[in-house]
């Protein structure tokens, strides 16, 4: 995939907001992978920062909504994994001073 509309596509994912924390699913750390093939198949790869997050349709929806108008894409697959784990390690600097932890 071009890394232009891969970057085009994480730019559009910067506005699905984690509704717990208030910062977007991006600069938390929670998106692994943006990857698209030949047929327009977008697949996501993403974690959540729990298991059993109960936001956790809600979340996906929303990164579907926030990819559906791009053109290129016929279908988008999101794929939630928990390996490798999620920690604040991910997280963008921007995100850690919104959420007041230290870098």
């Amino acid at each position: 995939m071009d890394e232009a509309l891969k970057e085009n596509f994480l730019g559009a994912l910067e506005n699905v907001i984690d509704p717990e924390l208030g910062i977007d699913i991006v600069n938390l750390g929670l998106i692994y992978d943006v990857d698209m093939d030949n047929n327009g198949l977008c697949k996501v790869t993403m974690t959540l920062t729990s298991m059993g997050c109960p936001l956790a349709g809600h979340i996906e929806a929303d990164v579907r909504r926030a990819l559906a108008d791009f053109p290129e894409i016929k279908d988008i697959q999101v794929d939630i994994v928990w390996d490798p784990p999620w920690s604040k390690d991910r997280m963008s600097r921007y995100a850690k001073i919104a959420l007041g932890i230290p870098d």
